[in-house]
C-alpha cells in the first residue's frame, strides 16, 4: 500500500481513549508516511498540562512543519497548547470537539473533574496557525452550536460533518476518508 505523503509532518493528537485500534486516528495514522503520534500518557491521564507537555515533547521531536489531527479531547488538549508554547504549525484538523459545558453520558468524567485537572477554563483566543474544526449535528459530547462557538473563538474554519455522532467505532467510524483530504489542503 503506498503511503500519503505530506510536507508537514502529522501528530495524531488522541482524546481520553488513547489509542483505539479501529479508530479512524489509528487507522490514518498506518496510511501516512510522515507521521508521528502522542503516546498514552501511563500516570495522571486526567491531567490536561500532562497532555500538553506530552504535545510539546513529541513537537519538539519533529523538524520542519507539523499537521495536528485532534479528535475529540485531543482537540481541547491543542487549545490548551497553544495556550502556552509555540511551533512550527502548519495547520491543525480538529475533530468533534467535546464541550465542557454539556451534560455528558456517566461513563465520561464528570465536568467537576474535567475543572479540577486544569482542562476549564478552555482557551478562546484565535489559534496561531490555520485550523478546521469539524463537527457533527448529533454529538452527544457537544451541541453543533457549541462546536461553532469553539471555532468562531478559535478563528478556525467550520465544517458540518452531518450526523456523525462522536466521530469514532461507537458511531460506525473507522475509516474516515474526508480527513485525508482535509489533511492534504492544510499541507498545501
Amino acid at each position: 500500500m503506498d503511503k500519503l505523503q505530506t510536507a508537514a509532518t502529522v501528530l495524531i493528537v488522541p482524546g481520553l481513549r488513547e489509542h483505539v485500534a479501529e479508530h479512524w486516528q489509528t487507522l490514518l495514522e498506518a496510511k501516512l508516511e510522515k507521521v508521528r503520534s502522542v503516546p498514552p500518557l501511563e500516570t495522571d491521564k486526567l491531567d490536561c498540562m500532562a497532555r500538553v507537555r506530552a504535545i510539546q515533547h513529541q513537537l519538539e521531536q519533529i523538524d520542519g512543519p507539523v499537521i495536528l489531527v485532534a479528535h475529540s479531547a485531543g482537540v481541547l488538549m491543542v487549545a490548551h497548547w497553544a495556550a502556552h508554547y509555540s511551533g512550527s504549525i502548519k495547520g491543525a484538523l480538529l475533530a468533534a470537539p467535546p464541550d465542557l459545558e454539556a451534560t455528558w453520558p456517566a461513563n465520561y468524567p464528570s465536568p467537576e473533574t474535567l475543572r479540577s485537572n486544569g482542562w476549564d477554563p478552555l482557551p478562546e483566543g484565535t489559534l496561531p496557525f490555520r485550523s478546521i474544526v469539524a463537527g457533527s449535528t448529533n454529538d452527544h459530547l457537544a451541541s453543533f452550536s457549541a462546536v461553532t462557538r469553539m471555532a468562531e473563538n478559535w478563528g478556525a474554519e467550520l465544517l458540518d460533518l452531518g450526523d456523525v455522532g462522536h466521530l469514532n467505532p461507537a458511531a460506525g467510524f473507522g475509516q474516515w476518508q474526508q480527513a485525508e483530504t482535509l489533511i492534504q489542503e492544510l499541507d498545501r
